[in-house]
């Protein structure tokens, strides 16, 4: 096995499917009283993070034909939000580990707003040849679990790599003396009348905004979460003292844990990952629902044509292994859960997204289309 804290340089941990069965308690004040079953978001990745050695690389072809010399231009990225954010910060270095390999330039175009759907709807409008590549997250697949109308990522799309699985932790300031852990900050913000803030993204029904309803109603918290679509302006926000605490992605702050601005005072995760070992997960402090992950991952339109897909496919897929993109990994906390899927395996994912976040938003009273 591989530890929890530690993967090597092209080397993976792969685990089976696992159904999982979750149970919401009445403390969740959310009437959750039935089971329902699922798979687990990371649908590769057993929820007891119990994982077994993989091999090299995935992509055992280092090289591919360019199909009718496709592409001889660079190709678009559309990335729905700020180039600051973890899906900017991603993207940037999934384009890298692309040309890198394959000697083409990719030009990011950055369409924030909406928590993606600007992005998305720029991109579903644009030439389906294969020079338009979009980078979004699993955004997309709650939009489409609450509102069938919209695209559907793993229909509408084709997934050439998920690169990025992650949990989320809530952050406060390393010099705040209000509170100093999530017991203290529990206590503060139950002691303020509803007047605590935390920095979030803006979209309800979004994997951040779902947890912080789980996390509120079972810790008897009133917060007002103050909506950012940039991550940039998010960040600034709790380093500035505008907000209380933020929600993020461990990799999306590292540099201000490293420069010891920002500490975690909670992990919405089943374990402690081994960076993090000081770190009190949800768990542990009495809350009982499953985690909902952040994935990202790179995506062409259904209709482009086939053997340009193919050659997508095996250059994003084997950029994943190159050293750029592997550092780049490492240095975000992304060697904690296993962050690879191919088309397949991607698919799989952003299917049982949809199924559990549909069962969600219906026990949350949504209305889901």
């Amino acid at each position: 096995t591989c530890a929890m804290s530690v993967l090597c340089h092209r080397t993976k941990c792969i685990s089976s499917i696992e159904l999982l069965t979750l149970r919401w308690e009445d403390a969740m004040k959310l009437n959750f009283k039935k089971q329902f079953s699922t798979l687990a978001l990371v649908t590769s990745f057993a929820a007891t993070a119990s994982m077994s050695l993989a091999g090299e690389c995935r992509v055992a072809e280092a090289s591919m034909d360019k199909p009718g010399g496709f592409p001889d231009r660079a190709l678009t990225m559309i990335v729905p939000y700020g180039p600051g954010g973890g899906s900017g910060q991603v993207a940037a270095a999934m384009a890298e580990a692309v040309t890198g390999l394959t000697g083409v330039s990719i030009n990011r175009d950055h369409k924030p707003g909406g928590s993606g759907t600007v992005g998305m709807t720029a991109y579903m409008a644009a030439p389906a040849d294969g020079y338009n590549v979009l980078e979004h997250i699993d955004d997309a697949s709650s939009a489409h679990a609450l509102d069938s109308s919209r695209p559907n990522p793993a229909e509408d799309l084709i997934p050439l790599v998920v690169s990025q699985v992650t949990f989320s932790q809530i952050y406060i300031r390393s010099n705040e003396t209000r509170y100093t852990d999530w017991p203290s900050f529990v206590e503060w913000v139950q002691a303020q009348n509803g007047k605590a803030t935390i920095a979030n993204v803006s979209k309800e029904g979004s994997m951040e905004r779902v947890i912080m309803k789980f996390i509120t109603e079972a810790s008897d918290m009133q917060i007002q979460q103050i909506s950012f679509d940039k991550g940039a302006p998010r960040y600034g926000a709790l380093l500035g003292g505008q907000v209380d605490a933020l929600f993020e992605q461990p990799g999306d702050v590292r540099k201000f844990l490293d420069a010891g601005n920002f500490k975690p005072i909670l992990t919405v995760f089943n374990e402690r990952p081994g960076v993090f070992s000081d770190v009190p997960t949800h768990r542990e402090m009495g809350m009982d629902f499953e985690p909902l992950l952040r994935f990202r991952g790179f995506y062409v339109h259904k209709d482009a044509p086939s053997d340009r897909v193919d050659w997508l496919k095996w250059a994003f897929q084997r950029a994943y292994c190159e050293d750029s993109y592997q550092a780049f990994n490492d240095s975000k906390f992304m060697n904690v859960i296993d962050s690879y899927r191919d088309t397949a395996g991607a698919i799989d994912m952003i299917n049982a997204a949809i199924v559990q976040y549909r069962d969600v938003y219906k026990e949350m009273g949504l209305d889901v289309k």
